[in-house]
C-alpha cells in the first residue's frame, strides 16, 4: 500500500472547507518528499508533477467569442482551456475532462472565489501538465493517448451548472454558459466529427460530468460513440457526524444563488427539489447516456469536508482519525462503513445497467483518473488484478463488463491513502 503524506492548506475560511487545496508528498519505506505549494495547488484534481518526470504541458486556450454570449468566469474574464491533439487512430476520437474544484455557496465566498483561478481566467496557469487520463504515452494511458484531450478549466463554482449573476458584486454566476461556449468552440475545433466521445471529470468536476452527460450526448449524431465517467463525483447526501447535513446545506446556498435549478434533471425535479437533485445520487438514475462511476468509497473530500467538517466536529474528536484511517476508533469506522453502505446502496440500480461502469475501490482517496500513480502505474491501485484504467477502457470499448466494488477497509492493500498531517 503506498500512502501519501498531504495537508490542507486552507487559502479561506469561508464556507464549508471548500477552499482547501491539498499540498501532499509521498511516503515510500519512511522516506518523505515534498514539493512546493504552487505545484501541490493542482494536486486534487491534476497533480502530476510528483509522479511523471516530464510531464507534456499543454497551453492554454481562452475561448474569444464567449463574453457575447455570456459565458464567463465570476470575474467577468474569459473561459478556457487546454486542447492537445489525437493523432493516428485517435485522430478522431475525443476525452474532455471537466475541471474540479469545489464550490462557492454565499456571496462572500464567491466574492472570495473570483480573486482566485477557481473564479477568474486571469488567475489560470498559462499550461497544465497533462498525466493519467490526459497522458500523450501508451505506457501511462493505453486507450486513451493519442486521442484529442482536452481540460475545460472551471471558474464559475457551481459545476458549470449555474446561470444568474449578482450585479451588487460583480459576480457572474454563467457555468451553464460557460459550458455550452466551450462545447461549442469544440465542436467547431473538430469534435463534431469524432467517432467517439467520452466526457469525463473529477470531484465537482465529476459531479459535472453526471449534470452534463445526455446534454453531452445530444451534441452528436447517431454514429458517435459517446459515454461519461464520473471520477470522486459522487457526493453524498449523508448525515455528517453531528447528526447534521453539511453538505445538503451548502449545496442548497450553490443551487439558489447560482440558479442552478433551471439546469438540473426535469425527470428528476418531478420527484425531488433543486437540492436533491443536484446531488448525484438522485440523478445518476436517470442518465440513458451509459456513464462510468468511478469513487472511494471512503473519499477523502467528503470525510474532511462534509462528514466531519469543523462545523460538525467543533472539538476534534474526529482529528486523528481524518489524519489516518488507522487512527480511527471502532465506533468511528462503523460510522465510516455505513457511509460505504449508503454509497453502494445508492449505485444499487445503477449498477444493473449493463451499459454502465463501476469502480468502487475501498480506499481513502480523491480523484484517480488524472494522477499518474492512481490510473495508471506498477503499483497502481486494483480490484480482481485490474487497475483503473484498464478497467475504464474495458468498458468504454466494450471489451467486457466492468462492475468492481472492493471488500471495505482495511482489505485492499494496493490503495493510495491520503495521509494528513
Amino acid at each position: 500500500m503506498t500512502n501519501r503524506l498531504c495537508e490542507w492548506v486552507l487559502i479561506s475560511s469561508i464556507g464549508f472547507g471548500v477552499f482547501g487545496n491539498l499540498v501532499c508528498g509521498y511516503v515510500f519505506d519512511e522516506t518523505e518528499y515534498h514539493f512546493n505549494t504552487t505545484e501541490a495547488l493542482s494536486l486534487l484534481e491534476a497533480s502530476s508533477a510528483a509522479a511523471a518526470p516530464k510531464p507534456l504541458l499543454v497551453g492554454l486556450t481562452l475561448i474569444p467569442g464567449a463574453a457575447a454570449k455570456g459565458a464567463v468566469c465570476l470575474d467577468g474574464t474569459l473561459p478556457g482551456y487546454h486542447l492537445h491533439r489525437g493523432f493516428e487512430s485517435g485522430a478522431n476520437s475525443w476525452l474532455i475532462q471537466l475541471e474540479g474544484g469545489g464550490w462557492c455557496n454565499t456571496i462572500r465566498s464567491c466574492v472570495y472565489r473570483k480573486t482566485t483561478r477557481r473564479g477568474s481566467s486571469n488567475l489560470f496557469e498559462k499550461q497544465l501538465a497533462f498525466t493519467g487520463i490526459l497522458s500523450n504515452k501508451a505506457e501511462e494511458n493505453p486507450d486513451f493517448f493519442n486521442w484529442n484531450r482536452v481540460k475545460v478549466r472551471y471558474c464559475d463554482g457551481a459545476s458549470f451548472a449555474g446561470d444568474s449573476e449578482d450585479k451588487a458584486h460583480n459576480l457572474q454566476f454563467r457555468g451553464q454558459k460557460i459550458w455550452l461556449a466551450a462545447m461549442e468552440e469544440l465542436m467547431s475545433k473538430g469534435m463534431r466529427n469524432a467517432d467517439q466521445a467520452l466526457l469525463s471529470g473529477c470531484s465537482a468536476g465529476g459531479l459535472a460530468s453526471i449534470l452534463h452527460c445526455d446534454e453531452f450526448h445530444s451534441l452528436f449524431s447517431g454514429s458517435t460513440k459517446v459515454k461519461c465517467l464520473a471520477d470522486a463525483g459522487m457526493f453524498m447526501d449523508a448525515v455528517d457526524v453531528s447528526g447534521g447535513h453539511t453538505l445538503r446545506n451548502m449545496y442548497e446556498g450553490v443551487v439558489t444563488l447560482q440558479g442552478v435549478a433551471k439546469n438540473l434533471s426535469p425527470t428528476c425535479l418531478n420527484q425531488l427539489n433543486p437540492t436533491s437533485c443536484f446531488f448525484p445520487q438522485h440523478v445518476v438514475p436517470n442518465i440513458k447516456t451509459p456513464m462510468f462511476i468511478l469513487n472511494a468509497a471512503y473519499d477523502s473530500w467528503q470525510v474532511l469536508s462534509s462528514l466531519s467538517a469543523p462545523s460538525a466536529d467543533p472539538s476534534g474528536v474526529w482529528k486523528a482519525c481524518q489524519k489516518n484511517p488507522g487512527n480511527c476508533s471502532p465506533s468511528q469506522m462503523n460510522y465510516l462503513q455505513d457511509f460505504r453502505n449508503q454509497m453502494l446502496d445508492a449505485l444499487k440500480g445503477f449498477s444493473k445497467s449493463t451499459q454502465n461502469g463501476l469502480f468502487v475501490n475501498s480506499c481513502f482517496a480523491h480523484c484517480q483518473t488524472e494522477r499518474q500513480d492512481t490510473w495508471f502505474a506498477d503499483d497502481s491501485p486494483v480490484i480482481n488484478n485490474k487497475a483503473i484504467a484498464l478497467a475504464v477502457g474495458d468498458w468504454f470499448f466494450d471489451r467486457s463488463s466492468v462492475k468492481e466494488t472492493d471488500c471495505p477497509y482495511p482489505c485492499d492493500k494496493s490503495c493510495h491513502n491520503l495521509l494528513f498531517r
